[in-house]
């Protein structure tokens, strides 16, 4: 075998171990790949030794950082390291000058989408902590406060990365804003809804866990306020997508806000109660719930106790009052035990309730009173016909 062939294929292998990819030899890359699998292998260990410091610094500056803000940061700290694993690989490199620049841009890029990244984790965390500290806006403004910081920080960061690559941003954004003006035309109810959205929480009709009944739409308990649309989900928990316009035009009872719970009864006694018997069960009724602890004084509220009126089959007895809880269920209770008594009361005082009746008279005048006659008169034979 001529040796001439074993001489040019180490040249070869020589001439592709200098030369490389890009210029870059091949010693150089596999060292910068090496550095790059180190950084990667190292991430988990340096997160954790820097979340610890913040720790520490946290607690000795007493800063209200709690550990949803660390939570958030995690996962752009563990980026860290590859990112400077990259940076020190790249400076390894031998390279030339039509390359260097586009690796350089690839660096900026990478930090400019960590920094933007680590900005959008936190807005949620830090929005929370600041804003419920002030305790000027509610959950769900808070909420959409966070969207739109969220939104913001993801269209700088794309614009400060394309501006590193010499895109340039302002035709970009121009065209955008015609193609807007496109969109909105046809997209009106889509900004109705938004308006109304913001209207809403402005002035802070409800929030998510509130029972509302938006008049002649849906009743049931909001679970979520979003842009276009609010979720209620009704009390067979079917959820209900309703347009925040729908919200901003009609009536809305908002239940959860309530401070007593109305009980409104009409009882109907029968006709033959004597005067005596309607004053007691009238004053019976009305000592029980003043003396309760489940009613509203008449100092909080309106209560009353009343003959109200003479219907077609009873009179009537108003009965006119609200209980200290709102809860449902306890509500439920209290009007049970309201119903015993007052029926121990109508029955003790000796008389009933009244249920709907009629009446029907008939009256015979004249000879012909009566027609058919059941049996014939005393001593009047019938004749038989023939």
């Amino acid at each position: 075998m001529d040796t001439s062939y074993l001489r040019e294929f180490w040249e070869l292998v020589v001439t592709v171990w200098r030369e490389g990819l890009f210029g870059i030899d091949v010693a150089h890359m596999l060292l910068a790949l090496f550095i790059i699998l180190v950084s990667i292998a190292l991430r988990t260990l340096f997160t954790r030794y820097v979340l610890s410091v913040m720790k520490r610094l946290a607690l000795r500056a007493k800063l209200p950082v709690n550990s949803t803000i660390l939570d958030a940061l995690y996962d752009p700290l563990r980026f860290v390291p590859v990112l400077f694993g990259i940076f020190v690989a790249t400076n390894v490199l031998n390279l030339e000058d039509s390359t260097t620049e586009f690796f350089y841009n690839i660096n900026r890029s990478l930090v400019s989408f960590t920094l933007f990244w680590a900005f959008f984790r936190l807005s949620e965390p830090v929005g929370n902590l600041a804003m419920h500290n002030t305790g000027a806006l509610t959950d769900a403004m808070i909420n959409w406060i966070i969207r739109i910081a969220k939104i913001a920080f993801v269209v700088l960061g794309g614009a400060t990365i394309l501006e590193l690559w010499g895109i340039a941003v302002g035709p970009i954004i121009a065209g955008l804003g015609l193609f807007g003006v496109a969109v909105a035309l046809g997209a009106q109810d889509l900004f109705k809804n938004l308006i109304a959205g913001l209207f809403v929480l402005g002035e802070r009709r409800f929030e998510p866990g509130d029972w509302i009944n938006v008049d002649g739409v849906v009743e049931g308990t909001v679970t979520d306020i979003g842009f276009r649309t609010t979720t209620v989900r009704r009390f067979d928990r079917a959820p209900v997508y309703v347009p925040n316009s729908r919200l901003a035009d009609n009536a809305v009872t908002n239940f959860s806000r309530m401070s007593h719970r109305r009980i409104l009864w009409v009882l109907g006694v029968e006709y033959r109660t004597t005067m005596s018997q309607l004053r007691e069960i009238r004053d019976s009724i009305e000592q029980y719930i003043l003396d309760s602890e489940d009613f509203a004084s008449p100092d909080e509220v309106a209560t009353f106790v009343r003959i109200d009126s003479f219907n077609d089959s009873s009179i009537d007895i108003l009965v006119y009052c609200f209980t200290r809880t709102t809860v449902w269920g306890e509500w439920l209770e209290i009007k049970e035990r309201l119903a015993y008594r007052i029926k121990e009361i109508v029955e003790g005082a000796g008389t009933s309730f009244a249920f709907p009746s009629r009446s029907i008279y008939v009256q015979a005048t004249g000879e012909a009173a009566e027609l058919y006659p059941l049996s014939p008169e005393p001593g009047v034979e019938q004749q038989s016909s023939s």
